[in-house]
């Protein structure tokens, strides 16, 4: 199997798309809503990100732990996997089946990564 170009235009174009979902979601979109005060900002910081994990480009320069940590109570299983969900079906709609596959790989060992991270943070701060 030939891994599937991906491109700086693929982001621009999921990115968003991909937001504007979790905005509307019935759970999802009052968690985001409430944490994101300036959307437009978010979303060239996420196609930074998205870019620098996709396509080594290093345009990302944050700490997405941080930033997760602040918000902890809403990283749940059930909402990692709703976000998932979310992402899986919009990275198949923008994209082509073998660059959505490589989007959705990476997106699940990050939420695994943040979610590993998250616990830790808690359990580390129980045992203080």
């Amino acid at each position: 199997m030939t891994e599937a170009a991906i491109h700086e235009e693929d982001i621009a174009r999921l990115v968003p798309r991909f937001y504007d979902r979790v905005r509307a979601d019935e759970v999802l979109g009052p968690i985001f809503n409430g944490a994101i005060d300036d959307w437009p900002h978010h979303l060239e910081k996420l196609k930074a990100f998205w870019s620098s994990v996709m396509l080594t480009s290093g345009r990302y320069k944050g700490q997405p732990m941080v930033a997760h940590l602040r918000h902890g109570d809403h990283m749940t299983r059930e909402n990692f996997a709703r976000w998932l969900g979310l992402w899986s079906q919009v990275t198949e709609e923008v994209l082509g089946s073998q660059a959505a596959a490589a989007f959705q790989e990476k997106a699940r060992r990050i939420a695994e990564s943040l979610q590993l991270g998250v616990q830790f943070h808690r359990d580390r701060h129980r045992a203080a």
